[in-house]
């Protein structure tokens, strides 16, 4: 089975970019992998908002998967230290513990699934870190996966605007 695995967090996107990267990806489903997900700083995406939304805008279904979220504690200590490869660590310990990915079956995922997070891009989330674990345990069983990270224009274009050119000799 082919799957598309897609990943986009609501931040630093308007409603309007949001929905556009979903549609361009074909989403069929999006996956809140969040632990609050009715936060006052969501906007658009506040649930139940955001299920409404989906469907109502792009007809593309919603779930909350709360198995691929981390806990408060791990949050708290990330947020306190910033130290991503801790959290890295302890968020992988922590999928194991949940027996992630081994509970997810690819044969009943949608084949253009979204997991939906807050943070504008996946270099430093745990949505990036879900994805690669889902596509490694599906490829291994098989099935062809594709991972696409969705993120806003000019989120991509700050990113190339920062690497610096190689100075000529």
């Amino acid at each position: 089975m082919e799957i598309l695995l897609s990943t986009i967090g609501f931040a630093g996107k308007t409603a309007e970019e949001f929905f556009r990267l979903l549609e361009q990806a074909q989403a069929e489903k999006v996956i809140d992998i969040r632990l609050n997900r009715s936060g006052q700083l969501s906007g658009f995406a506040k649930h139940p908002d955001l299920e409404f939304f989906l469907q109502k805008v792009a007809r593309i279904d919603y779930s909350h998967e709360p198995q691929l979220a981390p806990t408060s504690e791990l949050l708290d200590a990330y947020r306190d230290s910033r130290d991503w490869p801790a959290y890295e660590t302890g968020f992988l310990s922590l999928m194991r513990e949940r027996g992630v990915p081994q509970t997810f079956d690819a044969g009943v995922w949608p084949r253009r699934a979204t997991l939906l997070c807050s943070e504008p891009g996946p270099e430093q989330c745990h949505r990036r870190l879900v994805a690669d674990l889902l596509a490694a345990h599906w490829r291994g069983q098989g099935h062809s996966v594709e991972i696409l990270h969705l993120v806003a224009a000019r989120l991509q274009s700050s990113k190339l605007r920062r690497k610096k050119p190689k100075s000529l000799p």
